[in-house]
């Protein structure tokens, strides 16, 4: 069904709650988000700012800049206390003492919005309390710059329903921002994705795989992609997926590369109609992380096509296989841009890049050594860098045109989100952020 694409032009704020719409919910006309049955939705990007950081159309909303989330009475960012020569490239630590996400930090997920007057940046993450034992959740950052972030508060927390697939533990992947002839809504919605990781335990093959799995803060839970939308990017409506756990869709047959778990789905709205997923796995026969693609009409009922992209040579960066990617459309020529986070043969891990002339194959790393790697100097990035997030800055930008936020982790398994950005327009090279230049 053809529809014109529509800026966010209204934000409500619901009770402060996650809920889950089922699949009977979509045929029962639910007053909140969908009028009928999901077959056949036609989705379309939504205009949401006049300079978006992803392929979006360019339109201003002024209304984006007007919403609730920009109103949170934050606790400010604890960064500022740290000596500048540790905390380069930090653009935000831990929360305070006993706060939700005083113990780790991580799986940035990075929106700009600009009007003619001001620009509001958004945040979400993942984090977790305490001694690092609780459960972990998702919150929301504000900024007026992308760089002094405003610490809010949580948005989403871990399912309650005893058969679900986010029990454990859920991280923010992407928020892509559509409307549809099919939601009723006031204006676009936020779509979600996410991992959420359950109480079943993977099962390894080996010792050599679980040790390459639970290095950095992975888990050795199963996980699976899930959806949940909201009107305001604050208050969140899981969306019940085909799988029995309510997951979108499963892992693969035991003889495929993706049998173990899917992780970080990362979703880019191609057109209208096709909407591409790019999600992570543990190729058991190859002994490697890989990523694969699937793709979709709706955004809710997925079809698999394969991995895309694995393991590099004997002695490269990423020797130990390609994990937690996002994938960009470059403005400027509509090649793929991919970041990832490449594992080498001990263990460690850094941020590689790879280009696609059509986001589907032909994947190529564009050089043969990582666009960001840990500080050699002990520094809060010093031990691990990944989860990459690519932001596509303004085109008359003289000093930068690409930020790259991530997720690093210092001594004592310490864990922050950074900020590097590249040098001119080029994008094989990202320095860590030091400030602006007056």
């Amino acid at each position: 069904m053809a529809t014109s694409l529509k800026a966010i032009n209204s934000i409500t704020s619901p009770i402060h709650s996650t809920t889950r719409i089922t699949k009977s919910t979509f045929s029962t006309n639910p007053t909140w988000l969908f009028q009928s049955k999901t077959k056949n939705v036609g989705l379309f990007l939504a205009k949401c700012s006049a300079k978006p950081n992803t392929n979006q159309e360019n339109v201003s909303s002024e209304d984006m800049l007007n919403d609730t989330i920009s109103r949170i009475q934050p606790q400010v960012n604890s960064n500022q206390d740290l000596p500048p020569s540790f905390s380069r490239g930090l653009a935000y630590d831990l929360g305070q003492k006993d706060s939700w996400d005083s113990y780790e930090i991580g799986s940035p997920v990075v929106k700009r919005y600009l009007s003619d007057e001001e620009e509001r940046w958004y945040m979400w993450y993942h984090g977790r309390g305490g001694d690092g034992g609780v459960k972990e959740s998702i919150g929301l950052a504000v900024s007026s710059n992308g760089v002094h972030w405003e610490r809010g508060e949580i948005v989403m927390s871990c399912g309650d329903d005893w058969w679900g697939f986010d029990t454990r533990s859920i991280r923010p992947c992407e928020v892509v921002i559509m409307s549809s002839a099919k939601v009723r809504a006031n204006s676009s919605v936020y779509w979600l994705y996410y991992t959420g990781f359950g109480s079943e335990k993977i099962e390894f093959l080996d010792d050599s795989d679980r040790l390459r799995f639970e290095s950095g803060n992975d888990k050795a839970l199963k996980s699976l992609p899930g959806l949940a939308m909201s009107q305001d990017g604050r208050h969140w409506a899981r969306i019940e997926g085909e799988h029995h756990s309510g997951a979108l869709f499963d892992v693969g047959l035991d003889s495929e590369w993706d049998s173990l778990f899917i992780a970080s789905p990362k979703v880019v709205f191609h057109s209208s109609g096709d909407l591409r997923m790019y999600y992570h796995s543990y190729d058991v026969e190859k002994g490697c992380f890989a990523i694969g693609i699937a793709r979709s009409r709706d955004g809710m009922k997925w079809l698999k096509l394969g991995k895309i992209v694995g393991g590099g040579g004997i002695g490269s960066f990423d020797e130990l296989g390609v994990l937690n990617p996002h994938v960009v459309r470059n403005r400027k020529d509509g090649k793929y841009l991919m970041v990832y986070e490449g594992v080498d043969a001990s263990g460690s891990r850094s941020i590689g890049m790879a280009i696609s002339s059509d986001g589907l194959k032909g994947w190529r790393r564009v050089q043969e050594t990582p666009v960001l790697k840990k500080s050699e100097e002990e520094r809060w990035d010093s031990e691990e860098v990944g989860s990459p997030y690519l932001v596509q800055m303004d085109g008359g930008h003289q000093d930068h045109e690409w930020r790259l936020y991530y997720r690093g982790i210092g001594k004592n398994g310490r864990t922050g989100i950074g900020m590097a950005v590249s040098q001119g327009n080029e994008f094989q090279s990202f320095q860590r952020w030091t400030g602006f230049h007056l």
